[in-house]
């Protein structure tokens, strides 16, 4: 009996999705729930698993967009296992080829193709292109056939401005799904809000001081560490109850204003950058914020963070500082309203009770959709979240910073 094996649906509202890499090749033996395929959505990156054991055919190439409900492969189940070979593991992966290469159009020659130019020369077309150019087809490497220059690389190639000795070559590839998406949702939130940026420093010394005193206790009790996360996600909280605008969308012609905090946090993934949610966050204490950036930011890494668990967040926070950034100007994450980006810290001379002193600063940036939040609640919410990581024993603990840290 042959099994069609057809694209099962990622999450509501996806369509379609791209194979992005085979885990297998046509006419291997697999088994029942080995990973056979990853598969590129505009969301996120999932593995394929085969619905059962047998001999498989692949109906799809990498590269290829297929729909939800396609049939990609074929599972004979009747294929007998090779002798001696034992079940296999999840392939060990050859060198990724993100997609399909382009294919080119075919010149069409005045007279047979392979009598015209001989190997690692220009074709016709080619030579015409080079030959006003100015360039010598021998110093361009060709990608055609046995290394013949084709049309295209004749157009791609630029006049040597001077002798160079270095590579000069380069490459294409089709851009996933996921990064594709990720493209047209930028410049989409771009063209369609009246996106500002206000910024402001924060000292960070008070929670420094906090960390260096109660990180190796609170590391010991939950098996997590204290980081700057949980710090940022709790005084955001705080301020979106304070400036609920912040934490509305739009729809149409009316405003939408949550009342919970879903807090979406960027972190980068093997396919890019992802977005996972931490859910209810003003419910959640040091630790519970703590536990789930970690789960989540271990997911992600791994490759199984999943649709639902990227979906529905109201507002995001995106850390370039861990990459070392000064100073950004981050792109709203739509439908949200908000965004803030925190950056590196760097120690700086700042006045402290009249004195000049050597302090931890961090510029954060909230990005805001001047549709809907003012130039008053965008600073003022800012300005709360300055407040709260300026002094967190009193308006992130209530004054107990060890009940506050369940220590």
């Amino acid at each position: 009996m042959v099994l069609e094996m057809k694209v099962p649906s990622p999450g509501e509202s996806i369509t379609e999705v791209e194979i992005a890499t085979w885990l297998v090749e046509d006419g291997d033996y697999v088994e029942k729930d080995q990973p056979i395929a990853e598969v590129d959505s505009d969301k996120a990156t999932l593995e394929l698993p085969a619905e059962e054991s047998g001999i498989i055919t692949l109906k799809a190439e990498e590269g290829d967009a297929v729909a939800v409900g396609a049939v990609v492969c074929l599972i004979d189940m009747e294929g007998a296992r090779p002798d001696g070979a034992a079940a296999p593991a999840k392939k060990e992966e050859a060198p990724k080829q993100e997609a399909a290469p382009v294919k080119e159009a075919p010149v069409v020659p005045t007279t047979n193709e392979n009598a015209t130019y001989a190997t690692g020369s220009a074709s016709p077309a080619a030579k015409k292109i080079l030959d006003e150019k100015g360039i010598n087809p021998s110093t361009i490497q060709g990608t055609g056939k046995d290394g013949r220059v084709t049309k295209d690389d004749a157009i791609n190639a630029v006049p040597a401005m001077g002798t160079t000795t270095g590579s000069r070559g380069s490459e294409k590839k089709k851009m996933s799904m996921l990064r594709r998406k990720v493209a047209q949702r930028l410049v989409s939130v771009k063209n369609e809000t009246a996106m500002l940026t206000t910024f402001n420093e924060v000292n960070m010394q008070p929670v420094f001081d906090l960390r260096n005193q109660y990180k190796e206790e609170f590391k010991a009790k939950h098996g997590v560490g204290l980081g700057f996360m949980s710090f940022f996600t709790l005084a955001v909280t705080r301020a979106l109850e304070l400036y609920p605008d912040v934490n509305s969308m739009i729809d149409g012609d009316y405003q939408i204003k949550n009342e919970f905090a879903d807090i979406s946090i960027a972190v980068s993934g093997p396919k890019g950058l992802m977005v996972p949610v931490i859910r209810n966050a003003e419910n959640l204490s040091f630790r519970g914020v703590e536990a789930e950036v970690k789960r989540l930011a271990l997911r992600a890494r791994d490759g199984q963070i999943t649709v639902d668990e990227m979906t529905g967040g109201t507002f995001t926070i995106t850390n370039g500082g861990v990459f070392g950034s000064m100073l950004s100007t981050p792109i709203i994450n739509p439908p949200q309203s908000a965004i803030l980006g925190m950056h590196n810290i760097v120690e700086r001379p700042m006045a402290v009770n009249g004195q000049v002193v050597i302090q931890p600063i961090m510029y954060v940036a909230l990005s805001y959709d001047h549709r809907i939040v003012d130039g008053r609640e965008s600073v003022g919410f800012l300005v709360a979240i300055k407040e709260a990581i300026e002094n967190p024993i009193e308006l992130l603990m209530n004054n107990n910073p060890k009940k506050a840290l369940e220590l």
